[in-house]
């Protein structure tokens, strides 16, 4: 009795849970982790580049646009197309519609009305009388004595037609064939094919769904624990180190380097001095003193040597 609590998957999701959970595990750490640090990442670089890129270029686009507008389109458009229309408008069309387009326009109306009213009236009414004698009181009398009589027969030929050549077959066919068929299929579906699909749903892919959104979120705080483990072993194994040599090492032998540079550049440059006196000639006169430093003194080069100092001891 205490084995089967204990091997008994949490959730109540039977045996066929626990035979799918371990499966799923597996693939929750070999797709879905790697899935989730590719996630992690590309979020990250779509946030800086945001950050760092497209928000200066559009400011810096936006500006530029801006200025161009402001001082190069909006005066070429006012040249173009806003100053020569308005002065074409203002200096020749209103005045040319104002003084000859509406008078002539004035005068051309009061000629329609009066030939309209004087002409046309009168002609038309004898036209209109013409027609209804001659067209339409002929044409209506042959509609109802005649067309109205032959389409009510013919209506009715069609339509007795139709219903026996396409509604009664199709309305057959409906009745006695579809609709039996229709509800075969709505029983057979309701009590053969849902009851597999539910059990389906319910004991697979609803435990396998919660599955993989528990190693959706375990993936996430492994990549966590990693990304802190991977900070720490960076700060403690290669930040701190290097700034230790850096400055316990590095520094030391480069201020050594550099004063034994100076000095023998000073060396050299003295005996460079030496050869071109020896070999040109020069007014006699007193060595020159040298600049160069030893690295436990600050005096010439033709003085006494202090005694040497090591970095250490110089620290201590």
């Amino acid at each position: 009795m205490q084995m089967e609590k204990s091997q008994a998957v949490p959730g109540g999701g039977g045996c066929l849970t626990g035979v799918v959970r371990v499966p799923v595990k597996v693939v929750a750490v070999l797709v879905v982790l790697p899935v989730r640090a590719l996630w992690d990442l590309l979020v990250v670089g779509a946030r800086a580049a945001q950050r760092h890129v497209l928000a200066p270029l559009g400011r810096g686009a936006g500006w530029v646009l801006l200025r161009v507008w402001r001082y190069l389109l909006r005066p070429l458009l006012l040249v173009l197309f806003y100053w020569p229309w308005v002065g074409l408008w203002r200096y020749l069309l209103a005045p040319g519609y104002r003084y000859l387009l509406r008078p002539l326009g004035l005068a051309a109306a009061w000629l329609c009305v009066a030939l309209g009213r004087y002409v046309l009236v009168p002609v038309g009414t004898g036209i209109a009388w013409t027609l209804r004698h001659l067209v339409v009181l002929p044409s209506g009398w042959l509609y109802r004595e005649v067309l109205t009589p032959v389409g009510h027969g013919l209506r009715w030929l069609v339509r007795g037609l139709c219903t026996v050549v396409f509604v009664w077959p199709w309305v057959g066919l409906w009745r006695y064939v579809l609709v039996p068929v229709g509800h075969g299929l709505v029983w057979a579906g309701r009590y053969v094919v849902l009851p597999p699909l539910s059990l389906l749903y319910r004991y697979v892919l609803l435990p396998l769904g919660e599955v993989l959104v528990a190693a959706w979120h375990i993936a996430g705080r492994i990549l966590r624990a990693l990304g802190r483990g991977l900070r720490r072993l960076w700060r403690g194994w290669v930040a701190r180190p290097a700034a230790w040599a850096y400055r316990q090492v590095a520094t030391p032998v480069g201020h050594a380097v550099r004063e034994v540079w100076r000095t023998a550049r000073a060396a050299v440059r003295e005996a460079r001095a030496e050869v071109r006196r020896v070999l040109f000639g020069g007014p006699p006169g007193e060595p020159a003193r040298s600049r160069a430093r030893t690295l436990g003194s600050t005096t010439a080069a033709d003085a006494a040597p202090a005694p040497e100092i090591s970095l250490h001891e110089r620290r201590g």
